[in-house]
């Protein structure tokens, strides 16, 4: 009674110390081969036997395994056509004598519909259209039951993911900028027709179209080179000591910046504010010159009569009642032909007018 106990505790015990095996996820890549992996929580401890079986494909046991530093983290199974419609089954055994046997170990089934990821497209080339469009064209191994993604930036700012269609193998930007630089990158997926898959491709190389119109492919960034950095240094140095020289020494600060000449502004003679000849000047500035004034006075009326007319027609005329002091020469012809003259009366002929 005892014994049985005894070892009924060691089974128990070694139940709990056993080590559950890891999961195991399986990924269809590009139609072309069946990738299951175990290693997602980290490195095994154990080399584990993996085994696999489907509808198409009886049961078997891996014959390519993926090691990382000799231990088995992986196996690569040939993929078979529509095998990714069929239920798959696998278990991992690693053959201690405390596991149980190969066929006591649990099978894990998995859905391998939505478990497919493509190849990346490849050969991207750009072009200008005739309708003045920039267009991007590329390559696929698998052309049907494809959906694309395009993600698009320009001048280095951040990228612009298009919205996913399915179609032709082309993206169109329209009207581009001829100083602007466009950089598209392109995944693609099986679409909903052909059972959606729920991993995309990795991004294809990126194509560039810049500047001059040019394409360039798989564009890396790279850091400024050191003797530029040190270029720069020098020349901030330099320029420092120059200004240090040219604040403390004043006759390289004369030859390299010569002083302009200041203009005396406070001079007495006029003369020298201007470029004219001093004949020039003084003609212009002459104020030694006299002139005669003469006193106005108003025009007062002056009645007189004709003789030879009634006596009731009486005419008046004015006389310039002016007295300038230069003289006037009486007997002087008058120019009628001028618009308006003056007539000049002399004394006699005032009496009589007023007489």
């Amino acid at each position: 009674m005892m014994s049985t106990r005894v070892l009924l505790f060691f089974c128990l015990f070694g139940q709990i110390l056993a080590k559950e095996s890891p999961d195991v996820e399986c990924l269809v890549i590009n139609l072309e081969s069946l990738r299951c992996m175990w290693n997602l929580q980290g490195t095994p401890q154990v080399n584990y036997t993996f085994y696999s079986r489907s509808r198409n494909l009886g049961g078997t046991i891996c014959a390519e395994y993926l090691s990382e530093n000799g231990t088995r983290i992986g196996c690569t199974l040939p993929y078979i056509t529509q095998q990714r419609f069929d239920s798959f089954y696998t278990k991992l055994w690693d053959g201690n004598k405390a596991d149980p046997p190969l066929d006591r170990v649990p099978e894990v089934k998995h859905d391998l519909k939505g478990k497919v990821k493509l190849n990346p497209p490849t050969n991207l080339t750009v072009m200008n259209g005739s309708d003045l469009n920039l267009w991007f064209y590329w390559n696929q191994t698998i052309t049907y039951c494809v959906e694309s993604e395009v993600r698009i930036r320009k001048n280095n700012n951040s990228w612009e993911v298009s919205p996913i269609y399915s179609g032709p193998q082309s993206y169109c930007q329209n009207l581009p900028s001829s100083t602007a630089r466009y950089e598209l990158q392109v995944r693609i997926r099986f679409n909903n027709f052909c059972g959606q898959s729920e991993f995309w491709s990795d991004w294809s190389d990126p194509v560039v179209w810049g500047f001059n119109n040019t394409t360039v492919s798989n564009i890396k960034n790279e850091a400024m080179p050191v003797w530029t950095a040190v270029l720069y240094v020098v020349s901030a140095i330099t320029l420092i000591l120059l200004v240090v020289i040219l604040l403390h020494n004043e006759r390289i600060k004369i030859i390299l910046i010569p002083p302009l000449p200041k203009p005396a502004l406070n001079s007495p003679d006029v003369e020298d504010w201007f470029h004219f000849s001093k004949g020039l000047i003084k003609e212009r500035f002459n104020t030694n010159f006299n002139e005669r004034a003469c006193t106005v006075r108003e025009y007062q009326p002056v009645s007189r009569s004709d003789s030879n007319g009634s006596d009731s027609s009486r005419l008046t005329t004015t006389t310039d009642q002016t007295d300038c002091s230069i003289p006037i020469t009486v007997n002087e012809p008058e120019d009628t032909s001028a618009p308006f003259y003056t007539t000049v009366i002399g004394s006699e002929e005032e009496q009589q007018v007023s007489v």
